[in-house]
């Protein structure tokens, strides 16, 4: 190999999808940039790889990337790993790309898994225009009105959510974007207990509140988009609507945000 960064996708559950040219670069890189080296120091070792793993991850970033760089230019190649998937989906490694172009070092891509375009491929929905929007904010508050401002994207969207905030995420989105958008809720994707389920938001809601195996494990959820000709009152409606929630009783809330929007109250709160 010649001084390269390599951009290295493992897989997300599945042992079987680590490709042949992911554990030719892994075996050839001078060191692995991994985000958890307890991790990956694992994943390495199913495979019989030995290399020195170097802790990379959202907190040592930026003072890792100048000798990362320096390495780099001295000659040795390097690969980058997350946990699961592709690196920088979600996932840090960004700035170290940046800088390494930015030095004149080659960055490589080695692609394989990725759990947004896994989901995707299987959802059954518009896949031709879709906007990756990641982890909603913890804080309910934010969560909403991110979810707010994303009511009238007419693509296809694509969160990412963890297991104990999954129930929260889907009452929000049934707030945000109605209850009969269609959905689809990907679990564990390639895992032992991987589950696939559609409907609308609020059939998902009810399924995932009625069984404790669908709050568990990690979780894609894949929302249609609003289309071109979504009613711009109903858009307006949910967006005032999730604002007041905050600080009013529902109700009251969707009185209100009916009344400023002139959209109707039942397409804002219970429907």
């Amino acid at each position: 190999m010649s001084a390269t960064l390599y951009i290295v996708a493992t897989p997300i559950g599945h042992l079987g999808d680590m490709s042949p040219r992911a554990l030719d670069t892994l075996r050839g890189a001078a060191a692995v940039c991994a985000e958890d080296t307890r991790h990956t120091r694992q994943l390495l070792a199913h495979f019989g790889i030995e290399r020195p793993l170097l802790a990379l991850h959202q907190h040592n970033e930026d003072a890792q990337v100048a000798q990362l760089v320096q390495r780099l230019l001295a000659g040795e190649s390097l690969a980058l790993v997350s946990d699961a998937g592709t690196p920088l989906v979600s996932d840090p490694g960004f700035r170290l790309v940046r800088a390494a172009r930015a030095a004149g070092i080659p960055v490589s891509p080695v692609p394989g898994a990725c759990a947004a375009i896994a989901a995707l491929s299987v959802a059954g929905l518009a896949s031709d225009r879709f906007a990756f929007e990641g982890f909603l904010p913890a804080k309910a508050g934010a969560r909403r009105e991110r979810l707010a401002r994303l009511a009238s994207e007419p693509r296809t969207l694509i969160f990412y959510e963890s297991a104990h905030r999954i129930e929260e995420s889907l009452a929000d989105m049934v707030t945000a974007f109605g209850t009969d958008r269609p959905a689809v809720l990907a679990r564990e994707l390639t895992k032992l207990f991987e589950t696939v389920l559609d409907g609308s938001l609020g059939e998902l809601r009810e399924r995932v509140a009625a069984d404790p195996n669908q709050r568990k494990g990690e979780f894609v959820l894949i929302v249609e988009g609003a289309g071109d000709d979504a009613d711009a009152k109903i858009i307006e409606g949910r967006r005032l609507y999730a604002k007041l929630a905050e600080h009013l009783p529902p109700s009251t809330a969707a009185k209100l945000a009916a009344e400023l929007s002139g959209a109707p109250r039942k397409a804002l709160y219970g429907g």
